[in-house]
């Protein structure tokens, strides 16, 4: 089989074999559990009315999880599939750069000082995000603002970010009981009340990224290139930052601190079909939504009696990822 045939051949699968994956990282949510749950339950439940334990379990714990994780996922994997284009390096991640963890010290703010304003948990983690993406922008600005600048700014942002976030809850020990579990990135307790008002901020970030296709694949060609065919190279460099930052922020404010995702998951679809996000973005997004509910579930049924948080699971298995990535690009 020659070449151009067999990368036709494998996207065909992957694009098939992606939403497959989300559908049973679903259905494998449902039935996985402390009271585990088998197919013909399902059925049951979504099909009739009649009130039972199963249905319970479906609709006021599981369901509303797992829907909550497929949003998370896919806010996280389109956020650092953006990074990754605009930046020209498959390293880039809103967590490793600093935009996860600006969104977090604003959304650890918003819980500790103004409990009472919970429901802007979202647009406070958002701009959280943005300020700093703001920053890290404005330091590696010199007559332009390069790809590398800007992830040498985003990481010492991220390591100034935690240092302050760590403070901050020192000072507040008092207060930061209720934010651990928060911080180390997890989905429970998570309830419809959550899915809701993460939802409208979710479809906005999510439609909106579908209009950064274009200028995604423009920057891959470069500044000079994409400056002789009329395009605002940073212009479009510093809005899809910012659409980065929206979708970070969402996820943020509901999961916390849920980490690799963005990094392990367009990094895997970069490698399988390419760089052409008609394609890379859309995937991403499916794949990362099935991955975090995989995750997710894997989390709370595989240790039980105890329930990890599925950012710890996620950093378990993105770190090593990680290391092998920079291992192959010679940095290690």
């Amino acid at each position: 089989m020659n070449k151009p045939l067999e990368n036709k051949f494998k996207k065909r699968w992957v694009i098939i074999a992606t939403p497959i994956f989300l559908l049973l990282s679903a259905i494998y949510g449902l039935i996985e559990g402390s009271v585990p749950l088998s197919i013909p339950d399902i059925w049951m439940v979504f099909t009739t009315d009649f009130p039972s334990v199963e249905r319970t379990i479906i609709f006021d714990l599981r369901l509303p999880r797992i829907l909550i994780g497929i949003l998370v996922g896919a806010c996280l994997a389109a956020s650092g599939a953006l990074l990754q284009g605009v930046m020209k390096n498959p390293l880039a991640d809103p967590g490793i750069i600093g935009v996860t963890a600006g969104g977090g010290l604003a959304a650890i703010i918003c819980m500790i000082l103004f409990p009472q304003f919970s429901y802007l948990l979202p647009a406070s983690a958002f701009l959280g995000a943005l300020t700093t993406s703001v920053i890290i922008y404005a330091l590696a600005w010199d007559r332009g603002a390069s790809p590398v600048k800007i992830i040498l700014a985003g990481v010492a942002m991220n390591s100034l970010l935690g240092a302050v976030t760590n403070g901050f809850m020192v000072i507040y020990s008092d207060r930061v009981q209720a934010v651990l579990p928060w911080l180390a990135g997890g989905l429970n307790g998570r309830s419809w009340h959550h899915l809701e008002f993460m939802a409208p901020y979710t479809i906005i970030g999510l439609i909106l990224t579908f209009f950064a296709i274009k200028p995604s694949n423009l920057l891959l060609l470069g500044d000079d290139s994409a400056k002789l065919l009329g395009n605002h190279v940073e212009l479009q460099r510093f809005l899809i930052i910012i659409l980065a930052a929206f979708l970070a922020g969402t996820a943020v404010s509901v999961a916390g601190l849920v980490g690799f995702v963005g990094l392990v998951v367009p990094h895997v679809f970069r490698i399988l079909i390419g760089n052409d996000y008609r394609l890379l973005l859309p995937l991403s997004i499916v794949g990362g939504a099935g991955l975090v509910v995989l995750a997710d579930t894997i989390a709370r049924s595989w240790f039980d009696p105890i329930e990890l948080p599925v950012g710890i699971l996620l950093a378990a298995l993105g770190a090593p990822f990680f290391l092998i990535l920079l291992r192959k690009r010679g940095m290690l």
